[in-house]
């Protein structure tokens, strides 16, 4: 059995998550990185002996639309899914579903599934830190259940919860814009996961392409670009109630 891990982490959260889970299960023997805007995905193909761990964010309770489209030119070709969405400590909805259903589109079998906390990407109170010591300790115990099942050879596909039709799409409209200390160095429009920023003049962003996943904030090197501060107090207090609360991972098998 050979172990892959394919993640869409524009700021990291779910990746780490993802890597905590693989590397519990025996570490993984590649990666495919979904955030890669400039990838050939139809080049990327399995067989009916890997697994491969398929971890994407949760926005707004639906998987991110490029992780979608990504996933769908990549060839399962009956290789086993373990799926993993991560969220900010507020729901997943029908984030699971969702990508229970790309994945199988691609051609996976999907044989068990997760949903993962991480550190809130806009609002970074929320879920700061993790996933932390407490949720590593459970995705292990996670992995080895997961190890479990396909050692006893069961493909059974989980009950997952979620809606069909999903719920609809959440609006974008957070665009961070740079600051007075932005040095158009570019680095956040090669890092954009769906080209929303202008290479040759880094000040311009695409606001229909844009997806919010705030990506650019996280790989400035001189902390130059933000969401406007109204906006971020408007989040906060949106999230304050359904958010305070630690929430704990789930497995569906």
């Amino acid at each position: 059995m050979k172990l892959y891990e394919l993640t869409f982490s524009p700021t990291g959260g779910t990746q780490k998550a993802a890597h905590m889970l693989t590397t519990a299960m025996g570490g993984a023997s590649g990666a495919v990185d979904l955030t890669d805007s400039r990838a050939d995905f139809s080049t990327v193909a399995f067989t009916p002996e890997d697994v491969a761990v398929i971890a994407v964010p949760s926005y707004s309770g639906r998987v991110p639309g490029p992780a979608v489209q990504r996933l769908g030119c990549i060839k399962g070709n009956g290789a086993r899914a373990v799926l993993v969405c991560v969220y900010g400590n507020r729901a997943y909805e029908d984030t699971l579903v969702e990508l229970e259903d790309a994945a199988k589109g691609a051609g996976f079998r999907v044989i068990a599934a997760v949903a993962a906390i991480a550190e809130h990407s806009i609002a970074h109170r929320y879920a700061a830190g993790r996933p932390d010591q407490e949720d590593e300790a459970q995705l292990q115990d996670f992995a080895q259940q997961i190890l479990n099942k396909c050692s006893a050879g069961d493909d059974t596909e989980p009950k997952i919860p979620g809606n069909r039709p999903y719920k609809k799409a959440g609006g974008t409209g957070m665009v961070p814009k740079p600051t007075k200390d932005c040095t158009r160095c570019g680095l956040c429009a090669a890092k954009c996961p769906v080209q929303a920023i202008d290479p040759k003049d880094p000040h311009h962003t695409d606001k229909d392409k844009c997806i919010s996943c705030m990506r650019c904030v996280s790989v400035c090197p001189y902390s130059a670009r933000k969401v406007g501060a109204v906006m971020l107090a408007a989040v906060d207090v949106a999230l304050k109630k359904v958010c305070s609360e630690r929430k704990t991972g789930e497995l569906y098998l």
